[in-house]
């Protein structure tokens, strides 16, 4: 699904985070020491080869809600936005840490001049975090922060499952009727 709202063209669509060409950036699931793990931080760091955690490792540990940069490496892409979600039942607020993510990793592709961005659904995997209620958070955080941006032109989904596809597309068409 694409669509635009105000300047920025939003695409929601199935696949790997770790190929996304035609991007600036990418945006890791991270864990706060910057690791490789499992699900999308796995992925990426797989895809962008070892040095890809040597440039992480003095940047880490991170706290939730927090994003950091760092280049791609052997991604097709030009950066890399680490953001540790929080545990869902764990870290609190949740859905201020949530959201958090999406408006810091927001401030770094202004900050870079990124025109192009891909995130997956954060805190949805191993973190435990309801893929309806993020998905909420996601795009109000998404919505509220787009007419303040200037570089960021395209915003893209990358969902894992058709089930997470299907929620994005949906809570996405009833917020921005709304808005």
């Amino acid at each position: 699904m694409k669509a635009s709202y105000k300047q920025v063209e939003i695409e929601i669509s199935r696949g790997d985070i770790a190929d996304q060409e035609g991007v600036d950036a990418v945006v890791n699931a991270a864990n706060a020491e910057l690791a490789m793990g499992g699900g999308v931080a796995g992925a990426i760091h797989r895809a962008a080869g070892p040095q890809l955690y040597e440039e992480c490792k003095p940047l880490a540990p991170i706290q939730p809600g927090e994003a950091v940069i760092t280049g791609a490496h052997n991604l097709p892409n030009q950066y890399v936005i680490h953001c540790l979600g929080p545990v869902y039942g764990r870290d609190k607020p949740e859905d201020k840490l949530l959201g958090n993510c999406y408006s810091n990793a927001l401030k770094l592709a202004e900050e870079y001049k990124i025109s192009s961005i891909a995130f997956p659904a954060l805190s949805t995997g191993a973190f435990g975090y309801p893929i309806t209620e993020a998905t909420k958070i996601t795009f109000n955080t998404i919505l509220a922060e787009v007419p303040r941006l200037k570089h960021l032109q395209k915003l893209k989904f990358v969902l894992h499952s058709e089930g997470d596809l299907k929620i994005y597309e949906l809570v996405f068409r009833n917020l921005s009727k709304q808005t």
